[in-house]
C-alpha cells in the first residue's frame, strides 16, 4: 500500500470514530456476528478506537465453535469403523470432543485427512475405492454449496464409498434465538459478510421488522467496520431500526441464487443444537432422502440419541461467550488450563474464536 493510502485510511478511521462518538451518548450494546469480523476487530484494535459508550460482544458466528459436543464425537466415533477415513478442514484437527480429537485419532492410527475444499475429499475416495471417506460437513451458509457440488460430483461418479456427516448450521434462526433471548438485550447486530454473499438481505429483515433490532451487513476491513457500527448507532441513537447493507461492493439484495439452489437442492432444514445455545428448531440442514446412500448419518447407522445431550466440558465457558453473555475473561480456564497449545474449548482452537482472538491479541 502507498503512504498516500495508508494516509487516507488513517484519516478516515479516524472521522469514523469521531462520528461514532458524537452520535450516540447513551450505552449500546452491538453483537459482531461473524467469527471472521471477531478476528478482524481483535487484530485492528477496533474495540480500543470505539467510545465507552459502545459494547462491542462476539456471537455464535464460528462454525468449528458452535458445532455441538455430540456432533464431534459422532464424527470421532465413524473412526472406530474398519477402512473409514476421517476428512475435515483443518480448523476440526484439534478440537476436542469428549474422549479426544481428530489429532489423537490420528496419533492412534486412525486414518484422517486435512482438505482444503470437499471436492478434495471426493477425489480421496475416488483414489481409494478399497475405502470409506467421510468428510465431515461443518459451517454456514457460506460453505455449503461448496459440500452440495461435491455430493453432486461423487454421484455423478457412482461413489458409493464417500459420505458427508452433515452438521451445517444457519445463520438466521439463531439470530431469531439470540434476538429474543432476555439474557443478551443486544441494541444492534453486525451481520456476517461472507454469509450474506450467499442469503442476500431478505432473510435478515424480520430482524429490525419485527424484533425493531437496528442491523448492519459489513466487510472486514476496519473502515468496513467503523461505517457498519457508525450505522447502527445513528439508528440506535434516531430510535429506529433497518436493515443496512454496508457491503454493497460484494453482498447483492438477491445474494446468490446458484449457491442457494444449489444448497436446497441437496439438503433440507432441520433441528440442530448450537454450542451454547442449545437446541433451535430449523437450524441445521439435513440431507435430502434422494442422498441416503451418501448420508454419513443413516449409512453407519449412527445412533443419534446416543450423542444428543453430549455435555460441554467442566468449566468450559465457551457456550456463554458464544452466546454473548459472557467473555473470554469470565471463564476461569482462560489463559490457565485453556491456551492455544492446549485447547479445552473450541473457541480456543478456531482461527475464528473468540477465545483464540482475546489470547492472541491480549485483549484485556
Amino acid at each position: 500500500m502507498r503512504l498516500v493510502d495508508e494516509f487516507r485510511d488513517a484519516e478516515a478511521v479516524a472521522g469514523l470514530r469521531e462520528a461514532i462518538a458524537r452520535r450516540l451518548s447513551r450505552p449500546a450494546k452491538i453483537m459482531e456476528v461473524c467469527g471472521t469480523h471477531t478476528m478482524a476487530i481483535a487484530r485492528a484494535g477496533v474495540r480500543q478506537l470505539l467510545p465507552p459508550t459502545v459494547s462491542l460482544i462476539s456471537g455464535p458466528g464460528c462454525p468449528v465453535c458452535v458445532t455441538a459436543q455430540g456432533e464431534i464425537d459422532a464424527f470421532l466415533a465413524l473412526g472406530e469403523c474398519p477402512g473409514v477415513v476421517l476428512a475435515s478442514f483443518g480448523d476440526m484437527l484439534r478440537v476436542p470432543g469428549s474422549t479426544g480429537s481428530l489429532e489423537t485419532l490420528k496419533a492412534r492410527g486412525t486414518e484422517t485427512r486435512v482438505v482444503y475444499s470437499p471436492m478434495d475429499a471426493v477425489r480421496l475416495a475416488a483414489a481409494s475405492p478399497e475405502k470409506e471417506v467421510v468428510f465431515f460437513g461443518i459451517g454456514f451458509e457460506t460453505t455449503v454449496p461448496t459440500v452440495a457440488a461435491a455430493l453432486l460430483e461423487a454421484c455423478r461418479l457412482g461413489l458409493r464409498n464417500f459420505s458427508v456427516l452433515s452438521a451445517h448450521k444457519r445463520v438466521p434462526p439463531a439470530l431469531a434465538a439470540l434476538a429474543t433471548d432476555p439474557e443478551l438485550a443486544v441494541d444492534g447486530f453486525l451481520l456476517p459478510g461472507h454469509v450474506s454473499v450467499i442469503l442476500g438481505l431478505e432473510p435478515y429483515r424480520f430482524l429490525a421488522e419485527q424484533h425493531q433490532i437496528p442491523c448492519a451487513i459489513a466487510g472486514f476491513e476496519v473502515t468496513d467496520i467503523l461505517e457498519g457500527i457508525l450505522h447502527l448507532v445513528t439508528q440506535i441513537a434516531d430510535g429506529r431500526a433497518a436493515l443496512a447493507n454496508q457491503y454493497p461492493r460484494v453482498v447483492r439484495p438477491e445474494g446468490n441464487p446458484t449457491a442457494r439452489a444449489l444448497m436446497e437442492r441437496v439438503f433440507t432444514p432441520t433441528d440442530a443444537v448450537w454450542r451454547g445455545i442449545g437446541p433451535i428448531a430449523a437450524s441445521g440442514l439435513a440431507l435430502r432422502p434422494e442422498f441416503a446412500p451418501w448420508d454419513a448419518r443413516q449409512k453407519f447407522a449412527l445412533d443419534w440419541d446416543r450423542f444428543a445431550n453430549v455435555p460441554e466440558p467442566p468449566a468450559c465457558r465457551c457456550g456463554d461467550i458464544l452466546k454473548g453473555i459472557a467473555s473470554p475473561h469470565d471463564c476461569p480456564l482462560f489463559g490457565r488450563g485453556c491456551t492455544p497449545a492446549r485447547p479445552i474449548g473450541p473457541c480456543m482452537v478456531s482461527s475464528e474464536g473468540t477465545c483464540a482472538a482475546y489470547y492472541r491479541y491480549q485483549i484485556g
